[in-house]
């Protein structure tokens, strides 16, 4: 009867132990797949971007600068991370690190150097604290992204007014008298000139002229026309002969005689002879010389220059007694 208790009381006492068993080894499953799921959730996979390069890492590090710390990716005071720096590490993060750039910024008659992560021209301006204005002209275009080594260009392009007066000629009228002989004038009015005042928009890049436009224009004052009283009479009656004349003009009349040379026109002199200023009456025009008669343009002289002409006469003693003296001179036509 012991013997059969003893062996009851065995059986039911490793029946007690077995649960204590069974829960060891749950625990044991726990912890293990615990670890694994805390491994699996902290070690991700991550991608950095970086000079050129594409780097596919696992990390525990909590955030992108702890990565790129391991990494051994040194950043510069202006180099653009992205996440930023503080941004957890996410599974599957792409980490892109943009190096700043040394660009050229001319402005203002000076240059200076910027150091930029790559930007618009527009931002990279506006960091250097260059202020556009409207019609301000940029090189690249502000809305190109700069790259290392560019130069930025800026043309201050300004405008004025300028207000310029110019004078305004007077006409000539010339009005036919018809109580003057023709080469005959007279002034009756003086001509005054105008005054026109002038607008202009003046376009200036860096303080240079490029473009004038005309915006108004207003007179100021109106010219007053020159009115000339021109002789119409071109007929005239001497010595009970009648002739048509072209013009008439008043000369300084010298006399001269016989000296034995030819005149320019070839012949010898005579009465009628006239020496003339051959670009003021050409030679072998007829001429009417008031106290001297009727002759004809043949002769030229050193001294007979402009208004002045010099009549043949026969002899020295009649050249004294015309002397010099001031005449009309009629051409005839």
């Amino acid at each position: 009867m012991d013997g059969w208790i003893d062996k009851w009381r065995q059986k039911h006492a490793r029946g007690r132990r077995r649960p204590w068993l069974w829960i060891l080894v749950a625990v044991v499953l726990l912890l293990t797949g615990t670890g694994w799921g805390v491994v699996t959730y902290t070690w991700k996979q991550a991608v950095v971007e970086v000079d050129g390069q594409r780097i596919v890492t696992r990390t525990f590090a909590p955030t992108v600068a702890r990565l790129l710390e391991q990494q051994h990716i040194t950043l510069g005071a202006e180099d653009v991370v992205t996440p930023a720096l503080e941004a957890p590490v996410t599974k599957n993060i792409v980490i892109t690190v943009q190096r700043a750039v040394l660009v050229k910024i001319r402005v203002d008659g000076r240059e200076q150097e910027v150091l930029t992560p790559p930007a618009l021209v527009a931002a990279v301006l506006k960091k250097a604290g260059v202020n556009l204005n409207p019609d301000d002209k940029v090189t690249p275009d502000p809305n190109a992204t700069v790259g290392a080594g560019d130069t930025i260009k800026v043309i201050r392009v300004t405008s004025k007014s300028e207000s310029v007066d110019k004078e305004i000629p007077y006409r000539v009228e010339r009005r036919p008298d018809p109580q003057r002989e023709k080469g005959n004038t007279s002034l009756v009015q003086k001509g005054e000139k105008g005054l026109q005042r002038e607008t202009y928009r003046i376009t200036l890049e860096d303080g240079r002229e490029v473009n004038r436009e005309l915006v108004s224009s207003e007179t100021i004052k109106e010219p007053v026309p020159e009115v000339i009283a021109v002789g119409a009479i071109d007929t005239a009656s001497r010595g009970g002969r009648t002739f048509q004349f072209e013009r008439v003009f008043w000369a300084t009349a010298t006399a001269y005689t016989h000296s034995g040379a030819a005149t320019a026109s070839g012949a010898y002199p005579r009465v009628g002879t006239i020496a003339v200023d051959p670009t003021v009456v050409p030679l072998g025009t007829r001429l009417y010389v008031e106290g001297y008669g009727f002759g004809i343009a043949q002769d030229i002289g050193s001294a007979i220059k402009g208004d002045r002409i010099d009549v043949f006469l026969d002899t020295e003693a009649d050249t004294y007694r015309w002397g010099v003296r001031r005449v009309k001179v009629y051409v005839l036509r």
